[in-house]
């Protein structure tokens, strides 16, 4: 049985903000920092997946999480703020429903169906790269980007529960209820990650690698807050949830084989073969469940489910193209920023 382990303070307190990558996030660090940036840029000029809007709309929803060094916590609600919010959100969910569109003959079920089909030779996926080839470099890279995901793992999903009825939200505390550890602090999943982290050599404090993830890694944290945040759209992160528990057992699997491949310690081992007996299981009660539960309640958000699985798999593939590129031509992941 494991023991309790006391964390670094660095992990119990906000993160410093991080350094703006255009004028939009220079924009919204200024105004967090009492400055006057005068009149911020419309987001409708930026890319709506590019670095300068995502670190923009990132760094405002960590007023939800964790805050920053600095910033008064009464700032999450500030109306500037939710405004600005408002319009960078409208830009990338904009590019989301342009890119990922969903008609009325698209069911739950045949998205979900997809997603366990995978290409024989493990092109352009991650986890088999990682599993056949990949260094001890490309883990720590891996982990330290995954880290701005990974040690907020349940949270922006927590936000669904009051949103949903009966079956769906039974077996959505269900899950969660794994995900944050049965009851035990030290077994919350986001825990057992920091652990993973720490067998690499990497920096456990939370949001430390936010300076050195590119915009194709902050989009899809960014998601999950976006489909949290708006009971509008509770079936997208539905979507999302399932989309992650379907997907996690068999990746999960290959990057336990790749860690113990390459030599990481035996808390990284971990973190990944918890979550291939545990997802398996998770798969199964959301699928019937959770998705089933609420499309049984409420019919009319099977679009937003759908949506929500192909959104999520969507800024996936994009991430995956960013680091397998990266790493082919001998490049590491992490943004020389950090």
């Amino acid at each position: 049985m494991s023991q309790s382990r006391p964390r670094p303070f660095s992990r119990r307190r906000p993160p410093p903000l991080p350094e703006p990558r255009g004028p939009l996030s220079a924009a919204v660090t200024a105004l967090l920092r009492g400055s006057d940036p005068g009149n911020p840029p419309p987001p409708a000029g930026c890319s709506p997946y590019g670095e300068d809007l995502q670190l923009a709309l990132y760094v405002l929803y960590e007023l939800h999480y964790q805050g920053f060094e600095g910033v008064p916590d009464d700032r999450e609600w500030d109306s500037a703020l939710l405004a600005l919010r408002e319009a960078i959100e409208g830009r990338f969910l904009g590019a989301l429903r342009e890119d990922v569109p969903v008609d009325g003959t698209d069911s739950a079920g045949r998205a979900l169906e997809e997603l366990q089909v995978e290409p024989v030779d493990g092109s352009g996926s991650v986890s088999h790269f990682l599993r056949d080839q990949g260094s001890l470099g490309h883990l720590r890279d891996y982990a330290a980007l995954r880290s701005l995901y990974h040690l907020k793992e349940a949270d922006p999903h927590a936000w669904v529960i009051p949103r949903l009825h009966g079956r769906a939200k039974a077996a959505m505390v269900a899950v969660e209820f794994d995900e944050f550890g049965a009851g035990r602090a030290d077994e919350i999943h986001a825990e057992l990650f920091a652990d993973l982290m720490a067998d690499l050599g990497l920096d456990t404090a939370y949001g430390h690698y936010v300076d050195a993830a590119p915009a194709e890694m902050l989009a899809t944290v960014n998601l999950m807050s976006l489909f949290g945040l708006h009971r509008a759209l509770r079936g997208a992160l539905v979507g999302h949830f399932a989309t992650v528990e379907v997907t996690s057992s068999p990746a999960s699997r290959r990057l336990a084989e790749a860690m113990r491949r390459a030599g990481a310690g035996p808390a990284a081992v971990r973190f990944y073969t918890e979550h291939v007996e545990a997802d398996a299981v998770h798969e199964q009660v959301v699928r019937h469940d959770v998705v089933g539960g609420l499309l049984a309640d409420e019919p009319g958000l099977e679009a937003d489910v759908v949506f929500g699985i192909r959104t999520t798999t969507h800024l996936e593939d994009r991430l995956a193209a960013r680091l397998l590129g990266a790493w082919r031509a001998g490049s590491p992941a992490l943004s020389p920023r950090r």
